[in-house]
C-alpha cells in the first residue's frame, strides 16, 4: 500500500494554509514521521528544497501518477519547528481537527509583524580628523554640519531620533556627512518588551525542608529520558512558586529554557513581579492583551535564545524555545486551560506530550488538583508530592458556614448573612482587608428550595436541571424535560427560586451597608482595558481599598498579606450547575478562595454562605480536606462512568437551521450506535447544549463513554471519515472535546 506525506514547504506563516502531497518511497516509509524535515522536488523545474511532513496518509489527494516522490529525510539537528509540527500532528489525531487548524494553534503567529529598529549615528573617522572637519565647517558657516559633528565628538554615538528632533538635523545633512565618510549609520533590531519593571535580578528565598525535598527529587531525575510528569499537591500558601523558581534556575544553569503556564491573565501581574525579582530581564510574558507586534517579538526573542522564561496562559505552551528544559503548569485544575475553540485541547495533556517530544520535565501544581491529574498520580502515571503545611508554619484560615436557610427563617433576605456582616465590621475596625467572592461559575438557572436547600435534578444523570425562559426544566446531558413544579418536591415549600446576582449589585449593597469602606470591583466590565487587571490588583496590594469584590478571577493564586477575611456570597451557584464536575468545581473554588485569607502574620477567617451546608464538597472545603473530597467524588464518578474513572468524548454540533441540525445529529447517533455495539461504548444524546442557541446558531451535543481512551480516538476517526463521505454534514460545524 502506497503512503503519502503532506508537506508544508516553509514555515513562513502565510504558507500554513497550503500543503503539498508527495509519495513516500518504500525505503523511507518506516522512518517517515510528522515533523520530519524532508528534501522534495518542487515546481516545474523540480528544484530541490526543504519542507516539513505534517501528515502521513494512504489517501492520494490527486491522481497518484502526478504525485512526485520524496527525495530524502533529514534526521540530523532536528529543530524546534519539527517538534512543534509533531505536536500539532498529535493534537489533530487526539482532539480531532484538520492539520491546518492544529498548525495554526501550535505556530500561532500568522504573519511577520514589521520589526522595530533602532538607528544610531557614529563617527567613522578619528577624533583628530573629525575636529579638523569641525573647524572647517565652522569657518564656512555650515551650522548644521558643525552642530552634528560637535555632538558626535562629545558622545561618539547618538540615536537618530535625538539627532533629527533635538539637534534639528535634516536627512540631506546626514547623507552629506555619510558620503564624506565622516559618519556612519548603525541599525539594530529592537524587540518590543511587554514587561515594564525596574530593578534587577537575584532575589532568592531559602526553601524549607518540604520544598527542598521536592526540588531535590525532580533534579535527581533531570536527565532521565522517560521521567514521569510531576504533580505537587500543596495546600494554599505552601510556597509552590518558590519550588518552580528553583527548578527553573536549575534548567537555566543547564542552558535550557522554561515555560510557566498560569490560568488567567489576572494572575500575570503578581506572577511576573515574583519571577522578575528572581530572573531579571530574561523573562517575558505572552497573553491575549499583547499587541500583534509584542507577541511576534516575544516569539522571536524565545527562538533566538534572548529570554529564558516565558509566562502566560495556555497559548504560551507553544513558545518556540530551542532547548526547552521544563514546563510548569500552575493551578493545573483550572478550566481556562481547556480551549473552547477548535482544536479543543487541554493544556495539561498537551504539556505532557510536548515534554515527551522535547525531553523536558513537566511539573504541575495545585492545592486542589483536578480529579484526572490526582487519579493518574494515584495510579502511578504521575509522580506525586504532597505538602501539607504553609510556609513559616502559618496556620490555615478558620472556615465556617453560614446557613442561608436559617437566615431566611430569621427574615434576613440580604446577600450578607449576620455572621459575615459582623466579621466585615470587625475587619474594617482593625484596618485590615477583605475579599468578597461571588461564585458565578457554571450558573445556568437551576432551581433551589430556599427552605430545605433541595435542588431539582435530572432523574437520569444526577445533575441539576436548567430553568429555561419558557418555564421548563431541561437536562443538558440527556435531553430530559419536565415542568417547573412550583413548589419543592422534598418539603412542599413555595420558596423555590433560581439564583441571580451580579458583582455590580453586590458592590452597591455592600457600599450601602458600609458607606465609609473603600471598595474595588473586579469583573469583566472593570478589566476591559489593557492593564485593567494590573491596576486593580496593584491598587488593592497598595492598600488603596478595604474590600475587593469579584468573580473567580480574584481567588486565583493572588497573595495579599493584608487580607484576613474572605466572604463567599453564594457557594451553591456552582454546586448545582448542570455539569457532572459541579461538586469538584465548587470544592476547588471554595478552597482556593479560602486560601486567600491569612497569608500574612494575622490569622485568616472565611465565611461560606450556602443553602446546602451538609453537602460533602462544602464540608470538605470547610475542613480543607482534599483527600476526603477525592474519596467521595471518585466513588460517584466510578458509579456513573464519568472521567477519570471512565473516558468520555463530547461531539458538539452547530448549525443555523435547527431542524437540519437535529436530523444530522440523529444520523450521527445512529452511526455511533452501530460502532458502539462492537466496542461497548455508551452513547448519550443528542441533547441541547447548556446554551442551545448563540448568535442564531443552534447547538447540540452527543456524549460517548468508554473505559479506554484509545477506543474513543478510534471512534472519533471513524466519525470524521463518515462525515467526510457524506455531503450532508457540510452545513454543520462539528467539534470534538475530550473530557
Amino acid at each position: 500500500m502506497a503512503l503519502y506525506a503532506n508537506v508544508i514547504v516553509d514555515i513562513t506563516h502565510e504558507s500554513l494554509d497550503r500543503t503539498f502531497q508527495y509519495r513516500i518511497p518504500e525505503a523511507l516509509a518506516s522512518k517517515a514521521e510528522p515533523g520530519m524535515v524532508v528534501q522534495i522536488p518542487f515546481g516545474k523545474g523540480d528544484r530541490r528544497i526543504r519542507g516539513y511532513i505534517t501528515e502521513i496518509t494512504d489517501r492520494a489527494e490527486i491522481d497518484p501518477a502526478r504525485i512526485k516522490d520524496l527525495q530524502a529525510l533529514e534526521t540530523e539537528g532536528v529543530g524546534v519547528e519539527s517538534r512543534l509540527i509533531a505536536l500539532a500532528s498529535w493534537i489533530r489525531q487526539y482532539y480531532g481537527c484538520t492539520m491546518i487548524q492544529a498548525l495554526k494553534t501550535v505556530i500561532p503567529v500568522k504573519k511577520k509583524e514589521k520589526a522595530k529598529a533602532k538607528t544610531s549615528l557614529c563617527l567613522a573617522v578619528s577624533c583628530e580628523e573629525a575636529a579638523e572637519k569641525l573647524e572647517f565647517f565652522q569657518k564656512k558657516h555650515q551650522q548644521a554640519r558643525a552642530r552634528l559633528l560637535e555632538a558626535l565628538l562629545s558622545e561618539q554615538e547618538l540615536p537618530m531620533e535625538l539627532v533629527t528632533r533635538k539637534l534639528n538635523i535634516t536627512a540631506p545633512v546626514i547623507r552629506a556627512l555619510e558620503e564624506m565618510g565622516l559618519i556612519r549609520k548603525e541599525t539594530v533590531q529592537v524587540y518590543r518588551n511587554p514587561i515594564h519593571l525596574k530593578g534587577g535580578a537575584g532575589a532568592r528565598v531559602t526553601l524549607n525542608q518540604a520544598q527542598q525535598a521536592v526540588v531535590d527529587a525532580v533534579v535527581s531525575r533531570w536527565e532521565e529520558p522517560e521521567a514521569k510528569p510531576y504533580l505537587i499537591h500543596g495546600v494554599t500558601g505552601c510556597g509552590k512558586t518558590e519550588i518552580y523558581m528553583e527548578l527553573i534556575a536549575h534548567a537555566i544553569a543547564q542552558g535550557q529554557q522554561a515555560i510557566v503556564l498560569i490560568p488567567e491573565i489576572a494572575l500575570t501581574y503578581q506572577t511576573v513581579i515574583r519571577f522578575y525579582r528572581r530572573f531579571g530581564e530574561r523573562i517575558s510574558i505572552l497573553n491575549s492583551r499583547l499587541s500583534k507586534g509584542e507577541r511576534y517579538d516575544q516569539y522571536e526573542r524565545a527562538r533566538q535564545g534572548l529570554i529564558d522564561v516565558i509566562i502566560g496562559p495556555r497559548s504560551a505552551l507553544f513558545t518556540p524555545f530551542p532547548n526547552l528544559g521544563i514546563i510548569i503548569v500552575d493551578e493545573e485544575h483550572e478550566t481556562s486551560y481547556k480551549s473552547e475553540t477548535v482544536p479543543r485541547y487541554l493544556a495539561r495533556e498537551v504539556a505532557v506530550r510536548r515534554g515527551q517530544l522535547e525531553g523536558a520535565r513537566v511539573v504541575m501544581g495545585s492545592a486542589t488538583p483536578s480529579l484526572e491529574a490526582y487519579y493518574k498520580a494515584k495510579n502511578g502515571e504521575y509522580t506525586l508530592f504532597t505538602i501539607k503545611e504553609r510556609v513559616e508554619k502559618r496556620s490555615l484560615p478558620q472556615v465556617v458556614t453560614a446557613d442561608l436557610r436559617t437566615e431566611l427563617a430569621k427574615g434576613n433576605r440580604s446577600i450578607l448573612s449576620g455572621i459575615l456582616k459582623e466579621e466585615m465590621a470587625r475587619t474594617l475596625e482593625k484596618g485590615q482587608q477583605m475579599m468578597l467572592f461571588l461564585n458565578r461559575r457554571g450558573y445556568a438557572g437551576f432551581l433551589s428550595c430556599r427552605s430545605c436547600g433541595a435542588v431539582i435534578k435530572c432523574p437520569h444523570c444526577d445533575v441539576s436541571l436548567s430553568l429555561h425562559r419558557n418555564g421548563r426544566l431541561v437536562c443538558h446531558y440527556c435531553g430530559y424535560e419536565t415542568e417547573n413544579p412550583g413548589s419543592c418536591p422534598t418539603c412542599g415549600s413555595g420558596f423555590l427560586r433560581s439564583f441571580g446576582i451580579g458583582t455590580q449589585q453586590a458592590e452597591e449593597l455592600v457600599q450601602k451597608e458600609f458607606p465609609d469602606a473603600r471598595i474595588l470591583r473586579m469583573d469583566l466590565d472593570t478589566t476591559r482595558e489593557k492593564d485593567g487587571h494590573e491596576k486593580i490588583l496593584s491598587a488593592f496590594a497598595d492598600r488603596e481599598a478595604d474590600i475587593l469584590i469579584g468573580t473567580q478571577m480574584i481567588v486565583k493564586g493572588h497573595d495579599f498579606p493584608g487580607v484576613t477575611l474572605v466572604g463567599i456570597l453564594a457557594a451553591d451557584m456552582s454546586l448545582h450547575a448542570s455539569d457532572y464536575r459541579a461538586a469538584e468545581r465548587t470544592f476547588q473554588l471554595l478552597t482556593q478562595a479560602a486560601g486567600r485569607a491569612g497569608r500574612g502574620t494575622e490569622e485568616g477567617k472565611v465565611i461560606i454562605q450556602t443553602y446546602d451546608p451538609e453537602h460533602y464538597s462544602i464540608q470538605a472545603a470547610v475542613r480543607q480536606d482534599y483527600e476526603a473530597f477525592y474519596g467521595q467524588e471518585i466513588l460517584y464518578r466510578q458509579i456513573s462512568g464519568y472521567p477519570p474513572a471512565g473516558c468520555m468524548m463530547a461531539i458538539h454540533g452547530s448549525c443555523e437551521e435547527a431542524d437540519y441540525l437535529e436530523l444530522a445529529m440523529d444520523y450521527l447517533r445512529k452511526f455511533l450506535e452501530r460502532l458502539a455495539g462492537r466496542c461497548r461504548a455508551g452513547i448519550i444524546g443528542p441533547a441541547d447544549e447548556t446554551v442551545a442557541k448563540i448568535n442564531d446558531v443552534y447547538r447540540k451535543v452527543i456524549y460517548v463513554k468508554h473505559e479506554d481512551e484509545r477506543a474513543l480516538t478510534l471512534l472519533k476517526a471513524k466519525v470524521e471519515q463518515y462525515m467526510e463521505m457524506n455531503e450532508g454534514f457540510r452545513k454543520l460545524t462539528i467539534q470534538f472535546e475530550r473530557n
